[in-house]
């Protein structure tokens, strides 16, 4: 297990350091557009449960208003009344994500894994700590990201999650990255 977890961390290494440079201008855009469409930070720092359940703060480009509660999307009342003017295409293009390089490069993250859940998402940490999912580094995507994101249940997401867990190689996590990459290009499974 030591060996995948090695071999892991020099793959995401070496292609955060890849993509950061390859996306410098995009990131750069998307700061500036966030900074002149509303007011408040560029960054949005969320609360994150990551490895052993450790919190770390995960930064994304900020696509809501700065008073919006720090809570699962699905659980807004209307969340697309608290998107700022950009908010909606960054969603679904996921260019929000980006800042989650750093997250990657600090080795909170990596590229794959079960996607970190906010700290306040009880029911899915109690769930992941009881099938040892826990133990796993999250991920910038995953095996349940790609297999329904946002639209699965709970349970289902555990053991889309599990099933990483027991299958994880680097061939695997490379196949992940691939379909990712297919959903984003296909704005398949955005929420909105």
């Amino acid at each position: 297990m030591a060996e995948i977890d090695n071999m892991k961390r020099v793959f995401d290494l070496v292609l955060a350091v890849m993509a950061s440079l390859i996306l410098v201008l995009p990131i750069c855009l998307v700061a500036v557009l966030v900074k002149i469409t509303s007011k408040g930070s560029v960054l949005y720092w969320s609360e994150r449960v990551g490895r052993n359940n450790h919190i770390f703060k995960m930064p994304k480009f900020r696509s809501m208003k700065v008073d919006t509660p720090a809570v699962a999307t699905h659980l807004l009342n209307d969340p697309k009344s608290v998107l700022t003017p950009i908010g909606d295409f960054l969603r679904k293009s996921s260019l929000d994500e980006l800042p989650q390089l750093w997250s990657i490069l600090k080795g909170d993250m990596s590229f794959v894994g079960p996607r970190p859940a906010l700290f306040n998402q009880d029911d899915l940490i109690a769930l992941r700590t009881e099938k040892g999912v826990h133990h796993l580094v999250p991920g910038l995507t995953g095996w349940a990201q790609i297999n329904g994101r946002d639209e699965l249940p709970i349970p289902q997401k555990v053991e889309l999650d599990v099933e990483y867990l027991q299958r994880q190689s680097l061939w695997f996590d490379i196949k992940i990255i691939w379909l990712t990459f297919l959903k984003v290009v296909k704005k398949d499974g955005i929420s909105h």
